[in-house]
């Protein structure tokens, strides 16, 4: 079963149990997924829509609603703090587990290593192997930040 077929049958199901939050937050993905179908359809590259695709799409929507709450907390804004926090939910079911961060800063630790990193200037090719290896598992934005610190202090 694709991704899209997972989010298609949890929107229906979503339906007949008559959640508000998870129908909204199913109809926005898969409109932003046939958004993705138009636009990998049209243009020189025309493409059918796989799943990497729509892991990537889930998580900008992730990456959006993680700013999103971080700005609502910063305000005070509860009622919007919950529709923002129940969407990210819904939409981080769909994606592989990240790694958690002791975990990634001993895979860093350990690609550094492999490769023989010295400086800061290795690390376009520890980052390189990392997204080959962990591509789904971990938080790059986060990665970037510790390799830079490990990087540093060599």
């Amino acid at each position: 079963m694709t991704l899209k077929d997972t989010i298609s049958t949890e929107y229906k199901i979503a339906l007949k149990t008559q959640n508000k939050t998870k129908i909204s937050t199913y109809r926005l993905i898969l409109s932003s997924i046939k958004d993705l179908d138009i636009v990998n359809r049209s243009g020189p590259n025309k493409k059918d829509t796989d799943d990497e695709d729509i892991k990537k799409l889930l998580k900008k929507m992730v990456k959006q609603r993680a700013e999103s709450i971080e700005i609502y907390k910063k305000n005070n804004r509860n009622d919007l703090l919950e529709i923002e926090q129940s969407e990210y939910d819904i939409l981080i079911s769909f994606l592989p587990k990240q790694i958690g961060e002791e975990d990634v800063k001993k895979i860093c630790l350990e690609t550094i290593a492999k490769i023989g990193a010295n400086s800061i200037k290795d690390m376009g090719r520890v980052m390189g192997e990392l997204k080959k290896q962990y591509s789904d598992e971990i938080d790059f934005a986060k990665a970037g930040t510790l390799l830079k610190e490990l990087l540093n202090n060599r």
